[in-house]
């Protein structure tokens, strides 16, 4: 679906404009925060010759190089983030801040900005600038990352209590674990992103100083998820060796029961072989006896090795 809203000051509320003629009829001063949903090329360019920017293209906003991911010029901030949805997808967004002006770029919907408008019409005071709206828009981000945190721990907690619970061990529990690892990684990797981008907004001299204290915060609680991200690679480690662990111990217990039953029949079919050959002067060879004989001693070799299997509780 494409969008355009233009936020803007009307005395002490903030109110919102969807039609880009909408602009030559503000004061750039009023202007807060213009939000680019999949719109079209016509529209980037009316808004470029607007506010005199560069809406960065798709293929720009992907780039990974730190010269890419972060620009400051004379009088503007440009800065390309990764935000993740619910389904664990990545969706890059574009942040443009020039003349206390905020413009964001992306291609699909995104609860992070349904939230912070909600924040935005409840206390508009609190977002007399750009710079105000990016610093909610990075503290709602890393608020969804520590909700996904918490959801992969359940995940990884409702599998390690199926592992526990599970008297078959199947390749499938090794697929769960794998896809967790992913997940993880994703999640760190996209908590990194966040921490280099507000690294740099703190040394960024257009910053306003009541914004410091938020962007500190917002590092600390960083910080945090990477070790809440590094305890959940640690628990999946210890998952995934248990899980092994648990296959060697049945692979092992199977083959205990052949070596069992090898040893077991192993007197019996050396006896059968010694009064079963085909030889004219085998001893016993007209014994009337020896039939049940050896039954007799066969059972006697399988009872005393069933014995002490039972002592050394190899059984």
């Amino acid at each position: 679906m494409s969008e355009l809203r233009i936020f803007y000051k009307d005395a002490d509320k903030i109110k919102v404009a969807k039609s880009i003629a909408t602009l030559k009829q503000l004061d750039k001063k009023d202007i807060i925060w213009i939000d680019l949903l999949d719109v079209s090329d016509k529209t980037e360019d009316t808004l470029e010759g607007f506010l005199k920017i560069d809406i960065q293209e798709d293929e720009e906003m992907e780039e990974i190089e730190m010269s890419s991911r972060y620009i400051q010029t004379d009088d503007s901030i440009v800065a390309n983030s990764n935000f993740m949805k619910e389904n664990y997808d990545i969706e890059p967004v574009n942040f443009i801040i020039k003349n206390n002006i905020l413009v964001t770029t992306r291609d699909v919907e995104l609860s992070t900005f349904t939230e912070t408008v909600k924040k935005m019409f409840v206390n508009a005071r609190n977002f007399p600038s750009g710079y105000h709206v990016m610093v909610a828009i990075m503290e709602t981000r890393v608020e969804k990352d520590a909700d996904l945190i918490e959801n992969t721990t359940d995940l990884i907690t409702e599998l390690s209590n199926k592992i526990n619970a599970n008297d078959e061990m199947d390749e499938g529990i090794l697929i769960q674990i794998k896809d967790l690892q992913e997940k993880v990684t994703n999640i760190r990797q996209n908590i990194i992103d966040k921490q280099r981008v507000i690294s740099n907004l703190l040394k960024c001299d257009f910053i306003p100083d009541e914004l410091q204290p938020r962007l500190t915060m917002i590092i600390k609680d960083i910080n945090s998820l990477l070790d809440y991200t590094r305890f959940g690679f640690d628990r999946l480690d210890y998952l995934q060796d248990t899980f092994l662990g648990l296959v060697n111990i049945e692979q092992n217990k199977i083959i205990k029961i052949f070596t069992v039953i090898n040893l077991i029949f192993l007197p019996p079919t050396l006896i059968a072989s010694m009064f079963g050959m085909n030889f004219l002067d085998v001893p016993k060879m007209n014994w009337i006896e020896g039939f049940g004989f050896t039954l007799v001693l066969m059972i006697i070799f399988i009872s005393v090795i069933l014995l002490i299997f039972k002592k050394k509780r190899w059984l």
